[in-house]
């Protein structure tokens, strides 16, 4: 793992020999990393009727036994010898929707509101199959991926609260200001 720079002109992706299609939307350092947890791709496989397997909805880290969509904002995990630091929900698009073959994929995606986490690799090192997750460095805002995920989506208890933690990157601004959120175009 390390840090890919920059959305545009950057590694793209944190992982080593990572591939990002997208590049236009996806990686740099906010979007470093996409955990999700085994336990999620179990309960989608049960909702699908289909065997996920890891990696299958993109992620390039599948954790066990740590509940990676409640995740705080800016929570800090030390992988393996590296430490990453949460940074948002994953937003659906439309190659994930082509990828699943499911139909009303999105709608569904967006309604069950859970996302997986996007990570900012925050010191670079080796994560290796196996290796355990330490969570450490809390922050006290309490605000979680599930709350952005829903901000991004109108709801506006959740886009208070996002905006009033200040977890939101530029480009994130930049997205929901363009959807005309008044909390953002208010200041």
């Amino acid at each position: 793992m390390r840090a890919p720079g920059p959305k545009h002109g950057g590694f793209g992706s944190g992982v080593i020999e990572d591939f990002i299609g997208d590049r236009e939307h996806h990686g740099g350092d906010d979007q470093a990393v996409y955990a999700v947890a085994r336990e999620e791709l179990d309960w989608w496989s049960a909702q699908l009727g289909r065997r996920l397997d890891d990696g299958m909805f993109g992620e390039n880290l599948t954790t066990v036994g740590l509940d990676v969509d409640r995740a705080v904002i800016g929570t800090r995990w030390s992988v393996g010898s590296a430490v990453l630091e949460v940074t948002g929900p994953r937003i659906p698009c439309g190659t994930f929707r082509v990828h699943m073959a499911e139909r009303g994929w999105l709608k569904r995606y967006v309604e069950h509101g859970l996302s997986g986490a996007y990570l900012r690799v925050v010191t670079p090192g080796v994560i290796r199959p196996g290796d355990g997750v330490r969570v450490h460095d809390r922050p006290a805002h309490g605000v979680g991926v599930p709350t952005a995920f829903r901000a991004f989506y109108g709801d506006v208890d959740a886009m208070r609260a996002v905006v009033e933690a200040g977890v939101l990157n530029a480009d994130e601004r930049e997205q929901m200001a363009e959807k005309n959120h008044p909390l953002l175009t208010e200041r």
